[in-house]
Formats: structure tokens, sequence, C-alpha cells
């Protein structure tokens, strides 16, 4: 009974693991679709959270304008296998009262003073960005748990960024591509890699469940069935 019971839990287990890779695989197609739609105008940008899940991966073009003094750089973030941070600016959207927080692109950070940030030119005026439409950049584990404040962060929330700005920002984060107008001579490396939904991991999860259920099986057949039938050893 403890090795039948064994054994159906690993094979759930190994099933759900199936099913969650199928979910992703139906997830990167979605998104790969999407990124191959024409750009939508800046003013479909989603304004609430519900529309701006149905519009990741879409391509978008905007005008606003900069508000250089809320530039955040989001430390310990790599592109290419280098350590740097993610410069991330509010670009106040024109004709409208709030912003989008945009992740303007990959900076390295200086190795020997590390509270030191790159400058990276930010016009004043009317820009026009031409970006992918994202979540909020990903976090990352805070060890100390603590509100940030400061140009140099770890992770940024957009509902605490807004409140600190006292500045409504949309419920998503613009990527910004290469070619966009607004990212001429700031300087900053856009090697952004595609949207992925990670399906590979829960394959390996279900084939470590299988597996474990087949060796169950296994050793069971080897205890129970096998060895109490071969001969005896004489002493």
């Amino acid at each position: 009974m403890a090795t039948l019971a064994v054994m159906a839990l690993t094979a759930r287990l190994g099933l759900w693991q199936v099913d969650r890779g199928d979910q992703k695989r139906a997830l990167q197609a979605t998104l790969d679709d999407r990124a191959r739609l024409p750009e939508l105008p800046g003013a479909a940008l989603a304004v609430t959270a519900a529309d701006a899940e149905v519009q990741h991966a879409r391509h978008v073009r905007v005008t606003g304008e900069w508000m250089p003094d809320a530039t955040l750089f989001l430390e310990n973030r790599q592109m290419n296998g280098q350590p740097g941070f993610f410069v991330v600016t509010p670009l106040r959207l024109a004709g409208h009262a709030d912003a989008v927080l945009v992740q303007r692109g990959w900076a390295p950070r200086d190795l020997m003073d590390r509270t030191r940030v790159p400058a990276v030119p930010t016009p004043a005026g009317p820009v026009e960005v031409l970006a992918r439409v994202a979540p909020p950049p990903g976090r990352l584990y805070d060890f100390g748990g603590a509100a940030e404040t400061g140009p140099i962060r770890q992770n940024v929330d957009l509902a605490a960024l807004s409140s600190e700005l006292r500045q409504p920002l949309r419920p998503l984060s613009l990527v910004q591509l290469e070619g966009s107008p607004a990212a001429q001579g700031d300087g900053l490396r856009r090697a952004w890699p595609a949207p992925a939904a990670d399906s590979s991991k829960h394959d390996g999860y279900a084939f470590q469940w299988f597996a474990l259920c087949a060796v169950t099986a296994l050793l069971y057949a080897w205890f129970q069935l096998v060895r109490p039938r071969l001969p005896r050893r004489a002493a």
C-alpha cells in the first residue's frame, strides 16, 4: 500500500508538471504571436492591470517627456553575462496626467566605486519611445527587506514609486527597443532577451517525478518479488 501511494503521488506530480509545461508552451506561442502584430498606437496603451496583461510583448510607440529626477538604477542586473544596472525612467505621457515606467537600457557598474552611477543623457522636451510592453522589472531577492530610497535600488514597486513621486503610473513597464528615437545617443545597451515562458524547467521536473515513480516500482519488484525467490547462499 505504501508503494502504491508513493507511485500514485509521484505519477500525479509528474502529470501536473507536464500540464504546467503545456500551459507555458501555449503562453509562449501567444507571446510570439503578439510580438508579430503591428505596433500599438500610444493612445491604446493599457490603463488597467487586466488590459496590460493582454498587451505584454506587443510593440508600442508613445510620446511624452522624461522625468529625469526620477531615474533609477536597478543593481545586480546582467546583460550578456556582465553585471550592471537597468536604467529606468518614468515617461510622462503626452496628453495624459499619468506616466509609464520605461526600462531604457543597461549600463555597466563602476567596479571601483559601487555608489557611482553612470551619466545617462536624458533630453528635456517631448521624446518618442519605441518599446515592448512588459510587466514591471523583475524582482530580485531582497535580503534586507527594507524600503529602498535613492537612485540605486535592488527592486522597484510601481505602487510605492507612484506614491513616492506623487505621480500616477500605468500598471506595466515599457522595454525600450533599438531604433527608438528616444534612445539615440544615450549610450545604453539594449540586448534584451525575448519574452520567454520557460517551459523547459517543467519538463525537467516531470522527468524527475516519473523517474522516482519508476524507481519505486523497481525497488518494490526487487525486494518483494525477485529477491525472496533467489536461492540463498549456504552459510
